[in-house]
């Protein structure tokens, strides 16, 4: 029975999405802004100046004056304490010390150009500061435009052709199926399958055996300084030439 009362296939079912109709709204509780007073004035209207009026100040209920409670001192007037003169002993005062100049201090030969007239004076002086910071460019700042190339200004530049060096992408050596070619395999030795060669090798010399110790040559002797078979050396002295009792031989010679 229960399948009876639907009609057609709809089955009550879940909603896809969001309806309105199941949500309650909150109804007429917004106001339009109002166009009268300063507070929550609509900007969509022009706002008049608004003014306010002060209440009146409250009265005081109580008197807020001490009163004559005060004791005023019957010796004092309004010019002052009526009182007699009174001395007291005080310290020094400091007094700042200004040094002024003296007469050796002013140069009025000097003042001359100041009090009469004078022919014009030129000096010349150092260069200002600001010269230096100076950031005007020179002459060299600037440069003609070129008048060759296709970068002219003012004229009409020819085509210009440049040369670039060759693609590796799309050349004749590139590899599109990426083979190794014939240097890529390592060629065979020819002694692994044929019969192999005589070969040969340099050694280093061959020495013959012998006593490599040294030996002293001729140089190395001194017999003359010998002492085992004479008593001593000989030695070497250096006498006259000739002797002072010797007559000496006297050639006439016509």
């Amino acid at each position: 029975m229960a399948e009876e009362v639907w009609v057609g296939a709809w089955r009550p079912h879940r909603p896809r999405g969001p309806i309105m109709a199941l949500y309650s709204s909150p109804g007429p509780k917004y106001l339009i802004p109002a166009t009268t007073g300063f507070v929550k004035h609509t900007p969509t209207k022009l706002r008049a100046p608004a003014y306010s009026f002060r209440g009146a100040p409250l009265l005081l209920a109580e008197n807020c004056s001490p009163g004559p409670r005060y004791s005023v001192n019957s010796r004092i007037l309004r010019t002052g304490k009526d009182l007699g003169p009174a001395y007291s002993i005080l310290g020094r005062y400091r007094t700042k010390t200004i040094l002024t100049p003296g007469p050796g201090d002013y140069f009025p030969e000097k003042s001359t150009k100041y009090v009469f007239d004078s022919a014009p004076s030129h000096s010349i002086s150092a260069r200002t500061r600001t010269f230096r910071v100076d950031s005007t460019p020179g002459p060299a700042a600037y440069a003609l435009p070129v008048v060759m190339g296709p970068h002219t200004v003012g004229k009409t530049a020819q085509p210009s052709f440049s040369i670039k060096g060759r693609s590796k992408l799309g050349s004749f050596s590139d590899d599109l199926h990426k083979t190794p070619g014939p240097a890529a395999y390592r060629q065979t030795d020819v002694q692994l399958t044929k019969l192999k060669a005589p070969q040969y090798t340099m050694a280093a010399r061959v020495e013959p055996p012998g006593d490599k110790t040294l030996k002293p040559g001729p140089g190395a002797h001194s017999p003359e300084k010998v002492t085992l078979t004479r008593p001593c050396a000989p030695v070497v002295t250096f006498g006259i030439k000739h002797s002072d009792y010797m007559t000496p031989l006297v050639v006439d010679v016509e």
